[in-house]
């Protein structure tokens, strides 16, 4: 087996939300973009989940369905689509992960309080292993992350680093 990144719903329509919430999406990404480029090193997949909401036309093709351009998410990446807070329901991640052979999930992105903890409460009925990427969370509310941190098991970037030698 081998661990899989997973970004959730880090989308160019939730930077709209709040200057709160902007701040938070791009100190993530900060993060993220520094464990995408760990798990390309290492040859481990990356995977990208993006939310639609199509009453609110969040939607493919629409500019804030799309990622944004300083995430480095690569195109030939695993992309799937969510209706979902968890992304394992109704979608085809949960097969994908058992092709990849890929466990523990390194799970990360936005809004740390409801997709991000959905997915991992979802993995963890799926009988994976998720894991937080501690600083790679993001969220209208800084308190959320925190408690979302707090209530998961997690993993700085440096510990990451060190266990993917």
């Amino acid at each position: 087996m081998k661990p899989a990144l997973i970004v959730i719903d880090v989308q160019k329509d939730f930077f709209h939300i709040s200057d709160i919430t902007t701040q938070s999406l791009h100190a993530a990404i900060e993060v993220i973009n520094a464990a995408i480029a760990l798990f390309r090193e290492k040859g481990f997949p990356v995977i990208s989940v993006q939310h639609i909401e199509e009453a609110d036309g969040l939607k493919p093709g629409s500019p804030g369905f799309d990622l944004p351009d300083e995430l480095e998410i690569a195109a030939d990446d695993l992309h799937i689509h969510k209706y979902y807070g968890n992304a394992f329901n109704k979608t085809c991640l949960a097969e994908h992960l058992h092709t990849l052979q890929a466990d523990p999930l390194i799970l990360a992105g936005f809004c740390a309080e409801f997709c991000v903890l959905s997915t991992y409460r979802g993995a963890l009925d799926q009988d994976f292993k998720p894991i937080m990427l501690q600083g790679g969370l993001a969220s209208e509310t800084p308190e959320h992350i925190r408690f979302v941190e707090q209530i998961s098991d997690g993993v700085t970037y440096g510990a990451l680093k060190n266990l993917l030698r």
